[in-house]
C-alpha cells in the first residue's frame, strides 16, 4: 500500500480546488449592486447587447476591440486593491473563456477609462497590470462567440480585494489567477452583458 505525503496531499487538494473553480468560472458574486459595492459602465450594460466597441476584432469578427469605460463605489473597508475580469461562461471550451484580466489596481482608483485594457498597458493605473486572456495575449480581447450560437454572456466584474498587490508567475493563466483573486476577495460586482454572431 503506498501512503501520499502531508505536501502531495495539500498539492492534490490545492489542484482540484483549482479545477473545480476554472469550470465554473469562479463562481464570483453575482450581478449588480453587492452590499452598497456596485458597477457601472455606460457600454456595458446589465442585459443589454454589447456593440461592436467591445467585440474582438479577429477570428473571424470585425469589432473595435475597446474595454469599456468602468465606473464602481462603495468598497468595503479594508479594500487595499482592485481587480477587474471578463468572463464568459458560455464558450464552448469545457472551461468558459477569460477575455480580460487587470490586477493590483490601487485601493484610490474608482474607474478604468475606456481603452485601458489596451495591449501595451500603458491606459492602466500606475502599478495594475494585464493577464493574458485566452486569446493568448496581454490586455483586453472582445466578444467573438462561435457564429451561430445562441448568445453568450459577458461578466464584467470588479473585485474588492485584501491585499495590495496579487503575486503570481510569469505567464500565469488566468484561471491560476483567478484563484488568487478568490483567495483575497472581500466583495465583487458584476454587470452582464450579452453578444451573438
Amino acid at each position: 500500500m503506498k501512503f501520499i505525503s502531508n505536501g502531495m496531499l495539500k498539492m492534490a487538494i490545492n489542484t482540484t480546488i483549482m479545477l473545480s473553480i476554472a469550470s465554473s468560472g469562479l463562481a464570483f458574486a453575482g450581478n449588480g449592486n453587492t452590499n452598497g459595492f456596485s458597477i457601472n459602465s455606460d457600454s456595458f450594460r446589465q442585459g443589454k447587447k454589447l456593440s461592436s466597441a467591445q467585440v474582438f476584432n479577429g477570428f473571424g469578427c470585425q469589432g473595435t476591440n475597446l474595454s469599456p469605460a468602468i465606473y464602481w463605489q462603495g468598497a468595503p473597508a479594508g479594500t487595499k486593491s482592485f481587480a477587474v475580469t471578463l468572463y464568459d461562461p458560455d464558450a464552448p471550451t469545457g472551461s468558459g473563456f477569460w477575455h480580460w484580466m487587470v490586477v493590483n489596481i490601487p485601493s484610490n482608483i474608482n474607474h478604468l477609462p475606456i481603452d485601458a485594457g489596451k495591449v501595451d498597458g500603458h491606459n492602466l493605473p500606475a502599478g495594475a497590470s494585464h493577464i493574458r486572456n485566452d486569446y493568448g495575449m496581454l490586455g483586453f480581447g472582445g466578444a467573438c462567440p462561435p457564429a451561430g450560437d445562441n448568445p453568450h454572456r459577458y461578466q464584467l466584474t470588479i473585485h474588492a480585494l485584501d491585499t495590495a498587490k496579487i503575486d503570481y508567475p510569469e505567464n500565469a493563466s488566468p484561471a491560476l489567477v483567478g484563484f488568487l483573486i478568490n483567495q483575497h476577495r472581500l466583495a465583487s460586482t458584476t454587470t452582464t452583458a450579452h453578444y451573438m454572431r
